[in-house]
C-alpha cells in the first residue's frame, strides 16, 4: 500500500444477486489529485463511489482514508464520512431548507457549530461557488446547475479531504453545465482531491491527473489524459472513445 496515497481503494467486489457489478478494483489518490472515471452505463462506476463512503457495502475489499480503514466495521463511519464529501448526480437537497440551510444543516448537525459560526462558513462556500446572492432561495427557486452548485458547496462546507461527483452534470440542461464544471476546474486547481464519475469528456481532458475507463465491474485502462486520449493500449479503450467521438465530435 502507498503509505502517502490519501484514499486506497484495494480488490473491491459487489454483487446484486446473480448480477456482479465490480469485480476486483483497486487504486489510490495522492492528495489534491483529481481522477475521473468513465466507462458504459451500467459498469459500476457509481456503485464503486458509494462503497468508497460505505453508503453501498463491498461484498468483498477493503478501502482506507489516510492510513485509516474505512471499511473496518468497527469504525464509525460517520467520522469517515465527513472526511468524504458527496456531490450526487440528482442534487439530494432539502426542499424545504434555503440554500444556506442546505449546506449549514451537517454543520450544525454533525460537526455541532453554533449557528452564527455555520451561518459564516456556508456563506464563504456559497460564495466560493458562486451563489452568495441565492443564500435565501429555495431549491424550487433555483436551476439545476444552481442545486448542484449548492450540492458542492454543502460537500465543501464539512471541509472534506476529498470530494466524490457522481455524474454531477448528468441531470443538468446542456447551457448549465459549464457553470458546475467551471466551479469543479477552480476545486481541482485550488487543491481539493477530486474523484469524479463523468462523461464529460473536455473536462475529463483538461482537468484530470489520471483516467480510470471502467467496464463490466473492472478498470480495463488507466492513465494520463495525454496518453488515454491520444494513445490508449487497449482496443476496448479506443472503440470507446472512437464511439463518444460520433456522438459529441472532437469537442
Amino acid at each position: 500500500m502507498d503509505e502517502d496515497a490519501l484514499l486506497v481503494v484495494k480488490d473491491v467486489y459487489k454483487d446484486y444477486g446473480d448480477e456482479e457489478v465490480l469485480k476486483g478494483v483497486s487504486f489510490d489518490m495522492q492528495p489534491a489529485e483529481t481522477k475521473v472515471i468513465i466507462g458504459p452505463s451500467g459498469t459500476g462506476k457509481s456503485t464503486l463511489l458509494r462503497c468508497i463512503n460505505q453508503l453501498t457495502i463491498p461484498d468483498k475489499g477493503r478501502v482506507w482514508l489516510e492510513g485509516e480503514e474505512v471499511t473496518d466495521k468497527s469504525k464509525d463511519i460517520n467520522k469517515f464520512r465527513q472526511r468524504i464529501g458527496m456531490v450526487f448526480q440528482h442534487f439530494n437537497l432539502f426542499e424545504h431548507l434555503t440554500a444556506l440551510d442546505n449546506v449549514t444543516l451537517g454543520l450544525k448537525k454533525v460537526k455541532k457549530m453554533s449557528k452564527d459560526q455555520a451561518t459564516e462558513l456556508g456563506m464563504t462556500e456559497l460564495e466560493r461557488v458562486g451563489l452568495a446572492d441565492q443564500a435565501e432561495s429555495y431549491p424550487a427557486q433555483l436551476s439545476g446547475g444552481q442545486k448542484q452548485r449548492v450540492g458542492i458547496a454543502r460537500a465543501l462546507a464539512m471541509e472534506p479531504k476529498i470530494i466524490l461527483f457522481d455524474e454531477p452534470t448528468s441531470a443538468l440542461d446542456p447551457e448549465l453545465i459549464g457553470e458546475v464544471l467551471e466551479v469543479m476546474k477552480d476545486l481541482a486547481e485550488s487543491g481539493m482531491t477530486m474523484l469524479v464519475v463523468t462523461h464529460e469528456m473536455g473536462f475529463a481532458n483538461s482537468v484530470s491527473d489520471e483516467i480510470i475507463f471502467m467496464e463490466k465491474g473492472v478498470i480495463v485502462e488507466q492513465g494520463t489524459p495525454a496518453t488515454f486520449f491520444k494513445n490508449p493500449e487497449k482496443s476496448r479503450t479506443k472503440e470507446f472513445l472512437h464511439k463518444l467521438t460520433e456522438l459529441y465530435g472532437e469537442g
